[in-house]
């Protein structure tokens, strides 16, 4: 059986119009393509046709993928959540140690991960460190730049 993946309302809605938009558009455009392709001719020495195919097999490992995520998926309430210690759906704040710099991430599943927007994987280094910790605690971090301190200022929940 295969683990589940803990989600939001908005990410499993996200990943739900993503694949409802990939089997419907997707896979016309995809049809439309190797079509197009088959018209010109000789498909043995077709550069068209192979990377329509390529795109399909892409496409549908995708569809795949979603609907594995999908199939196992647990949504989470934010609202019902304890934010006495760092975990899933915490909105947690930290201050490197070095700089001084504070910074706020959201831990997430992979599936929901988004630097860009401050959203974090819980399987990701910093989301491994950081988790069961609680406000006024270290974590230890090893990144790129080596081993990096951060102190726990806050969490909170949505």
């Amino acid at each position: 059986m295969a683990a589940y993946t803990y989600l939001t309302q908005e990410g499993h809605d996200r990943l739900k119009k993503e694949l409802d938009e990939m089997k419907t558009t997707g896979r016309q455009e995809v049809a439309r393509a190797i079509a197009e392709a088959r018209e010109k001719g000789d498909l043995s020495e077709n550069a068209e046709y192979d990377a329509a195919k390529d795109a399909q097999g892409l496409l549908e490992m995708r569809i795949n993928d979603l609907e594995k995520v999908l199939a196992t998926a647990r949504i989470l309430d934010e609202s019902q959540m304890d934010n006495s210690e760092v975990r899933l759906l915490s909105d947690v704040t930290i201050k490197n140690k070095t700089s001084g710099k504070q910074m706020t991430y959201k831990l997430v599943s992979e599936s929901e991960a988004d630097l860009r927007n401050n959203r974090i994987s819980i399987d990701s280094p910093m989301g491994r460190g950081l988790l069961g910790k609680k406000v006024g605690e270290l974590a230890a971090i090893d990144t790129p730049r080596g081993m990096l301190q951060f102190e726990v200022v806050g969490i909170a929940m949505g």
